[in-house]
């Protein structure tokens, strides 16, 4: 769907009715307000990808940090019980927890950062578009497009 605001063969201003002049006014609104919509979409789509690539990496994070857990576990507290405790193993493997909950801290801020990145998913530009329409269309001077309309015709009843 193309987004071309309608057109009306070129007349001058003193010549078109007030009627074609609201018209006119309102197809270029209406212009205005779907150009709008679609930079608010996609300002929403792109928050929206954040959210989901922040969330995949979080769960692949979690699954590495759980299969290194697994892995790991067993043979670092067997080396900590040879090296340190002679015969205490749990204090390997609390040591070891320990550690690992650590590497999954690291992991969890930066899935935090990537949530607080794209969230809430609110199309910012798109709002801060319509502000700056709003306001040049309260600057305009009377008589012009956003201002009261002045006499259309002078002397003509």
């Amino acid at each position: 769907m193309s987004s071309v605001p309608p057109t009306r063969p070129p007349t001058s201003d003193d010549e078109r009715s007030v009627a074609e002049l609201v018209i006119d006014i309102s197809e270029k609104t209406s212009y205005l307000i779907r150009e709008e919509i679609e930079l608010a979409k996609a300002e929403v789509t792109e928050k929206v990808t954040k959210l989901i690539q922040g969330s995949v990496v979080a769960i692949v994070a979690g699954v590495f940090v759980l299969m290194a857990l697994a892995m790991f576990m067993h043979g670092i507290a067997w080396l900590l019980d040879d090296l340190f405790f002679s015969g205490n193993v749990w204090a390997g493997f609390l040591i070891e927890a320990l550690f690992w909950l650590l590497i999954a801290a690291a992991a969890g801020l930066f899935a935090y950062r990537q949530f607080q990145a794209g969230s809430p998913p609110t199309p910012e530009l798109a709002i801060e578009e319509a502000k700056r329409v709003k306001q040049a269309f309260e600057a305009e001077p009377e008589g012009t497009l956003g201002g009261p309309q002045a006499p259309v015709g002078t002397g003509s009843r």
